[in-house]
């Protein structure tokens, strides 16, 4: 005879969820023991596959939320470790986010701070065009634009997106090869720059013309000596090896047996167009302007020396010591986009001064 069936077993039923209000309209709810969404959502959130597949974007902290928010930028979950947190918040604004509390060392886990402030958000990709940015921010921009260029640090990206925002940069360019802007290092370096000025990330070469105003005039900026020889700078040698788009690459010098070695550096050369070449502080600024800055690593790009040359650019140096090796790029692009701005307003004091003329 077959034995009687054994008792069903049940699964456990899921843990209620436990709703708090933390004011007028405002509710949240507490993660039970083993909620596992804040590592799963935290961890994908930094992913750059899905940040650009799915448009999510995790930011940390206080500052960078609430500017983000003021911003236009649409909040889609906050998870938090005390009440207070919330109200430092715009509530009209956070009432369309899921808000989930948790524990302090839970968020400690997966924050990405030495000193976490226990506020994280995941947040929809925020688009530049539908933003909202500070009217402080618009009132002082300028026509002046940033193109990066193969700026593979996150703390440099940071920190130029920073200083265009504090120059008044009318939008930032980053082209393809760059670190991706919404990475979380570059979110803490930018101090809220994202929500400050336009930034159109991820562009191809051929696509930044149309990104540019009608007329724009591209500069570049370099290393180079203006007294040395094109062929013997570093720029020039990173614009054409590692630089070059991959439509201008050439094959290695083994497959090139008729190349002589003296000659590549010419036949490289070769591709690069001509730029005049002058300190940065010396008058450049044609309204509208752009300057694009490269990367420590690869340097100006073909593609930037080629697009700066067809609007007629300069190349803008950054003087420094003999022996004392090139400027960080993020101090270099602080360095001409403030003397950008100082010409500019020089440039807008005259055109007003002559105007009152009689």
């Amino acid at each position: 005879a077959e034995a009687p069936p054994g008792p069903r077993r049940e699964r456990p039923p899921p843990p209620a969820v436990e709703r708090s209000a933390a004011g007028p309209g405002l509710w949240y709810e507490k993660a039970a023991p083993g909620d596992r969404r804040l590592g799963k959502v935290v961890t994908i959130a930094k992913s750059k596959k899905f940040r650009d597949n799915h448009g999510k974007v995790l930011l940390e902290g206080h500052r960078l939320i609430k500017d983000a928010l003021e911003a236009g930028a649409v909040p889609q979950t906050l998870f938090f470790s005390t009440v207070g947190h919330l109200k430092e918040l715009p509530e009209a604004e956070i009432k369309r986010a899921s808000l989930i509390k948790v524990k302090f060392e839970d968020i400690k886990i997966w924050s990405d701070l030495v000193t976490p402030q226990g506020l994280l958000g995941i947040f929809s990709k925020p688009d530049h065009a539908k933003m909202s940015y500070p009217a402080a921010q618009l009132t002082n921009s300028l026509p002046l634009l940033l193109i990066c260029d193969n700026i593979r640090d996150p703390g440099n990206l940071g920190t130029i997106l920073r200083s265009a925002a504090g120059a008044g940069c009318e939008k930032v360019l980053i082209t393809k090869g760059c670190v991706d802007p919404w990475e979380p290092k570059v979110l803490r370096a930018g101090m809220g720059a994202h929500f400050r000025l336009p930034i159109v990330a991820n562009l191809d070469w051929e696509s930044v013309p149309s990104n540019l105003p009608a007329g724009t005039q591209v500069c570049v900026a370099d290393n180079k000596d203006p007294g040395a020889q094109a062929k013997t700078t570093s720029v020039l040698r990173g614009a054409g090896r590692a630089g070059s788009a991959p439509g201008n690459t050439k094959p290695p010098a083994k497959s090139r047996p008729e190349a002589a070695p003296e000659h590549e550096d010419e036949e490289e050369a070769a591709d690069i167009p001509e730029l005049a070449t002058q300190c940065y502080y010396e008058d450049w600024v044609r309204t509208p302007a752009a300057v694009v800055i490269g990367g420590e690593t690869h340097g100006l790009s073909a593609d930037a020396l080629h697009l700066a040359a067809s609007t007629g650019g300069k190349r803008l140096v950054v003087p420094v010591v003999p022996g004392v090796d090139s400027l960080n790029a993020a101090i270099a692009a602080a360095i001409v986009l403030f003397e950008g701005k100082r010409q500019l307003l020089r440039r807008h004091k005259q055109e007003d001064d002559r105007q009152k003329v009689p």
